[in-house]
């Protein structure tokens, strides 16, 4: 259920008016308990700052406030960094903020999750549906971050956006794989490999966010989702309520405000990657939301002059394996069983969709990289390399006519053909 609400027909939302809705939708309702806010870290745009500002002055009543940046696998951050995300400086934290605790998700530390429950052979089955494979797993731990039973309530703040992984981003995703633990992270991330980007990005219900709800029914902690529609980076609207209805709702309004939909498919696509995409892990997102818009045979180039690092995490596993369709490794899974599903995941959504021809790998779209990283590596992970000197985005544009389309801020809004 959506208890308080607020969209701006055109333009953006006033600072009164995400006050009041915050305050309609939280104030008052957790006084006396431990409250865990999950917040996004720097690859998601919204301003985030300013609302750190004012959940905590709207959450003053709580006993304890805990922010939480569901990380996922992301890197985490130092805490200069930490303060950095949420917009404070060291003596603010240390005065004003000193109530609060501002931590990092680690989900490769197994001291710092539990487990909820285990999602079994028979129910992936059913959960995955049509795109269920063997290579999933036959059951899945579900683990999460242990603060979510340490605390009477949870606060999730987050914006939603068509995603690759899930359909639309948001809402129980900053639970898995937010804040847990690998075994749910590979395996939602394989079944949406499995599903493909094509079948899956923008697409409201999924075998990915089926499987995302069946882990969150077991987690008995209240929650309250304070899903965010942005735009550029500054909020057009709020909605604050259940984690299910809420999101389904945001999800609604993110399908008209977030896919841009186009009357023809294009040949060459020059997809500018924003400076929060300092990793390919994240800088990928700049073909998933361009591929359903280029023709077959078609290019997408990812232009991030200021890019040098594949994944700071996972670079390398994605260096043994490279990127490849997904028939590449279902054709050969021996081979690449040992590698971290969520890897493999990652590595398909980048390439794209395709098919085998007599072992050869056929992708729809060629994927170029023209960023600091080396025509060498390039080849080594199976990608097209330019360098990003040689480009000039101006050159590229007003060419429409010509089958060419520059994206100036790549990554959050989904193209499609009408």
């Amino acid at each position: 259920m959506v208890i308080a609400k607020a969209i701006a027909e055109a333009g953006l939302l006033s600072h009164d008016a995400v006050l009041a809705t915050l305050t309609k939708g939280l104030g008052g309702k957790f006084a006396g308990q431990k409250v865990l806010v999950l917040i996004p870290d720097h690859t998601r745009s919204l301003p985030l700052p300013e609302l750190f500002r004012m959940v905590v002055e709207v959450l003053r009543d709580a006993s304890q406030l805990t922010v939480m940046v569901a990380l996922g696998t992301h890197p985490g951050y130092s805490e200069e960094g930490l303060n950095r995300l949420v917009g404070i400086t060291a003596d603010e934290r240390a005065t004003l903020y000193r109530h609060v605790r501002l931590i990092n998700h680690a989900w490769d530390d197994p001291t710092a999750l539990t487990s909820i429950g285990v999602i079994d052979a028979e129910e992936i089955r059913e959960l995955a549906g049509a795109s269920w494979h063997p290579s999933l797993p036959t059951s899945v731990d579900v683990r999460i971050n242990k603060a979510v039973l340490e605390h009477d309530a949870i606060v999730i703040l987050g914006p939603t956006f068509p995603h690759e992984v899930v359909g639309f981003s948001g809402g129980a995703k900053y639970f898995f794989p937010g804040i847990s633990g690998p075994d749910v992270i590979n395996a939602t991330h394989w079944l949406g490999a499995l599903a493909t980007v094509v079948g899956t990005i923008g697409i409201k219900d999924t075998p990915v966010r089926a499987m995302i709800h069946a882990a969150t029914r077991r987690l008995t902690t209240p929650t309250t989702l304070v899903a965010l529609i942005v735009e550029g980076h500054d909020l057009a609207g709020m909605l604050v309520g259940d984690v299910y209805d809420t999101w389904s709702a945001a999800a609604d309004i993110s399908s008209l405000r977030h896919i841009q939909w186009c009357d023809r498919p294009f040949k060459r696509v020059l997809s500018c990657c924003p400076p929060m995409y300092d990793e390919l892990w994240t800088a990928g997102k700049c073909m998933y939301k361009m591929e359903p818009v280029v023709e077959v045979g078609g290019e997408v180039v990812i232009y991030a002059p200021h890019l040098d690092v594949v994944s700071h995490v996972h670079g390398k596993y994605i260096y043994e394996v490279g990127y490849h369709i997904l028939p590449y490794f279902l054709n050969d899974w021996e081979r690449y069983r040992h590698i971290p599903l969520g890897v493999l995941a990652h590595s398909t959504h980048v390439r794209g969709s395709g098919m085998m021809v007599d072992d050869v790998e056929r992708p729809n779209v060629t994927v170029t990289l023209a960023s600091k990283i080396s025509p060498e590596d390039c080849a080594r992970l199976n990608l097209g390399y330019l360098d990003p000197a040689s480009i000039d985005p101006a050159d590229w544009q007003n060419r429409e006519d010509e089958g060419i389309l520059v994206v100036a801020r790549a990554g959050e809004k989904l193209f499609k053909v009408k």
